[in-house]
């Protein structure tokens, strides 16, 4: 029997306890999900976004754990929501572990179902990273904020936020990003979060700059910083459905607006305003259906402040947490007036297949970050954003957990990249091997219409083959390990999505497994585009030989 919550930490190092290093990866992975400098709720095997878990029940991470140090080369893992249920022979080139999360039949696919099921021990919510053993904490999605902000820097503001004021709620394990991404692009952020841990948290890893007394106290900072042109982020203790509509009635001069709170899920990840933490934790308890309500109408208020500010002249852009949606449900009619940030920034980047490349050192040893970071510099000589970043990175990013780093990249980069770290592991210039993987969203990866696959140019928003293709082929293709997961991001019901790591273990298997992988993975974001008519997509693909059946359509 499971000894039930305890500190998890992975272990560092060239020690196996597993008969493989991509055994041992997923092992240290699954582990570092839940280390207590990484996951935001460890006991509850809660990683981030709510309630994404790395496993269902205690009992299940210990049957993994033991399932992983006894996997042999030529077998693979089955991992039901959570819970291992099967081991098979397959071959040395196959995943050693397959995991599907949350998945339910459409018509059942909605959250007081997957409540029922979940309270009966049958299912748990992955999320994205968290049920795939790839979070890297809240640098993970880091960049991918960075990026959008970057856009609208280069779009709006002469490529620099200097001298704007953007506004956002959320400070969890995505919304922590949101501080860091404003500052690193120049700008000041004002950080709207109602729990005082999540901010505490933020300030300890520097991600956020400094608290705020309350209301006027945080509005002086920003405009003071504002006024110096300074970067500077500040979080304000208080409630985005209270704050937001009486900052916009002050006239407060936001040049964006955005959003990161946990708002897909409104039973567990959206406090409702005139509550406190302790009385919402209540009622959600005793009574999930009132608090709903309750959290839709704040979720609403919310929204169309938001919508407000953009009436005003502020640059508006959901990010992909499902508010726009939860504020409709709670009334408000014109929740999707302003659009997502796929769509009004990101896209064209998917277009190439480029997106979220992320990697962990197995060696626990940040000296191996610095070298593969030195390793993407040389890389890429003249990629000036990526430079940029990995200086920033370099210098603000605090790790979490095992050392690690995120940066985007395209078809044909991904692969060059994770080459080059297996000749660094084979030589011995790194310590240990190299976990690479990725954020499920990418460029060809997820269906989610209210996020990566908004307004595609075909319609084909919610078409769910293409994330089913991306985890078929790279487990054709030879990755470490590959997921299938509902729900992540936005919500049950909202999307379907995969994931897939590979191990740099210096081999000439992994090398070979890594050079087919890292193309098939990016290059489904590519054949995706293009057959959605983005022309981009079908130039990337003729100039780099990704082979495409002219009757596509």
């Amino acid at each position: 029997m499971s000894a039930g919550p305890r500190p998890v930490r992975a272990p560092r190092g060239t020690q196996l306890s597993c008969r493989g290093w991509p055994q041992e990866a997923a092992l240290r992975m699954l582990m570092n999900n839940l280390d207590p400098d990484v996951a935001e709720h460890p006991d509850a095997l809660v990683v981030y976004g709510g309630t994404g878990r790395a496993a269902r029940s205690w009992d299940a991470f210990d049957a993994i754990v033991a399932s992983l140090r006894q996997l042999h080369d030529d077998e693979t893992l089955l991992v039901q929501s959570g819970k291992p249920v099967g081991v098979f022979r397959t071959h040395e080139w196959s995943p050693r572990v397959l995991i599907a999360n949350s998945n339910l039949v459409p018509e059942w696919a909605t959250w007081d179902e997957f409540r029922r099921l979940e309270a009966e021990g049958l299912t748990m919510y992955g999320q994205m990273t968290a049920g795939s053993w790839i979070y890297i904490g809240t640098q993970g999605i880091v960049q991918g904020t960075y990026e959008c902000f970057a856009e609208i820097a280069r779009r709006n503001h002469g490529g620099s936020l200097a001298g704007t004021i953007s506004l956002t709620a959320g400070l969890g394990g995505m919304g922590g990003a949101q501080p860091l991404a404003v500052t690193l692009n120049g700008g000041v952020a004002l950080c709207v979060e109602v729990d005082q841990a999540a901010i505490e948290r933020r300030l300890r890893t520097r991600y956020l700059d400094e608290l705020a007394d309350d209301l006027d106290d945080a509005v002086a900072r920003c405009l003071a910083a504002k006024s110096d042109r300074r970067a500077l982020s500040v979080g304000l203790r208080a409630n985005a459905a209270d704050v937001l509509p009486a900052l916009l009635d002050a006239g407060f001069p936001a040049d964006i607006v955005t959003d990161q709170t946990s708002a897909h899920d409104p039973l567990n990840g959206y406090v409702p305003n005139t509550l406190t933490l302790e009385e919402a934790a209540r009622l959600r308890a005793d009574d999930p259906v009132q608090y709903i309500e309750r959290a839709r109408r704040a979720i609403a208020a919310h929204c169309a402040a938001m919508v407000g500010f953009m009436d005003a002249g502020a640059e508006v852009f959901d990010y992909g947490n499902s508010l726009r949606a939860e504020a409709r449900l709670g009334g408000f009619e014109r929740a999707f007036d302003y659009p997502g940030f796929v769509p009004a920034y990101v896209r064209p980047l998917f277009c190439e297949g480029k997106g979220p490349f992320r990697w962990v050192a197995l060696s626990g040893d940040p000296a191996d970050i610095a070298a593969t970071d030195r390793a993407a510099l040389e890389e890429f000589p003249d990629d000036e954003p990526l430079h940029r970043w990995i200086r920033a990175a370099g210098e603000r990013i605090a790790f979490q957990g095992l050392p690690a780093r995120i940066c985007w990249l395209g078809y044909g980069e991904r692969a060059r990249l994770g080459l080059r770290f297996n000749r660094m592991v084979a030589s011995g210039e790194l310590k240990a091997p190299i976990v690479i993987g990725r954020d499920h969203l990418d460029s060809g990866s997820v269906a989610s219409p209210y996020r990566e696959t908004e307004a595609m140019a075909d319609g084909s928003d919610a078409i769910a083959d293409w994330p089913l293709l991306n985890a078929l082929v790279n487990t054709a293709a030879g990755a470490s390990w590959v997921s299938i997961h509902h729900g992540g991001g936005v919500g049950i019901g909202r999307s379907i999505h995969a994931g897939m790591v590979c191990v740099a273990d210096g081999s000439v298997l992994a090398a070979q497994k890594l050079e087919r992988v890292l193309t098939t993975d990016p290059g489904m974001g590519v054949i995706r585009h293009a057959d959605a008519g983005y022309e981009r997509s079908t130039e990337v693909a003729r100039e780099r030989g990704v082979r495409i059946p002219m009757a596509s359509t």
